[in-house]
């Protein structure tokens, strides 16, 4: 990890970074109130950086389509449900109300639709009948943390290639 970025001054992720030697970046909206403005200022720090893979945890922000080129099946982002089902906001809240009994988390590449990329892994997670938007959050939370690792291990690995909308993991 070369690099922390948040747009939250505040983030838990940045003082982490900081104890663990990582070098750390904010860049926020009232400094580049402008989405062009932020993202062009987020792609010259992650090229002065030399980032080779994005990852975004906790990024609640659309990208745009320039950013999304720049880095072309090299930005990975995690969802709280199984994409692609329950795109968006609140997607625990949306299984919840559509009544599954199963949901969970996937990561995928980001593309220029919101959360829609070639997807990468998801791992499933069972709908209780007494489960809250918070109970449900929680369990989702807990497999986003270890596939998100794995996503970001299989690509450092160089075990990821996309054909199409498939992620085709090689041995």
């Amino acid at each position: 990890i070369v690099l922390v970025l948040s747009n939250k001054s505040k983030a838990f992720g940045l003082e982490r970074a900081r104890r663990a030697g990582i070098r750390t970046e904010v860049v926020t909206k009232m400094t580049y109130p402008q989405c062009e403005d932020f993202d062009r200022r987020v792609l010259e720090i992650l090229r002065e950086h030399r980032v080779d893979l994005v990852v975004l945890a906790g990024y609640m922000r659309l990208l745009s389509d320039e950013f999304v080129r720049a880095y072309e099946n090299r930005i990975i982002n995690i969802h709280p449900s199984l994409l692609p089902a329950f795109k968006g906001l609140h997607a625990q809240r949306q299984a919840l109300e559509y009544g599954v009994r199963v949901t969970g988390c996937t990561t995928h590449f980001v593309d220029t639709e919101v959360d829609h990329g070639p997807i990468i892994l998801q791992r499933a997670v069972p709908v209780f009948q007494d489960d809250t938007e918070d109970t449900l959050a929680e369990r989702i939370l807990e497999e986003e943390h270890k596939i998100i690792v794995e996503s970001v291990r299989l690509f450092c690995e160089g075990r990821l290639r996309v054909e199409g909308r498939r992620v085709m993991i090689t041995e």
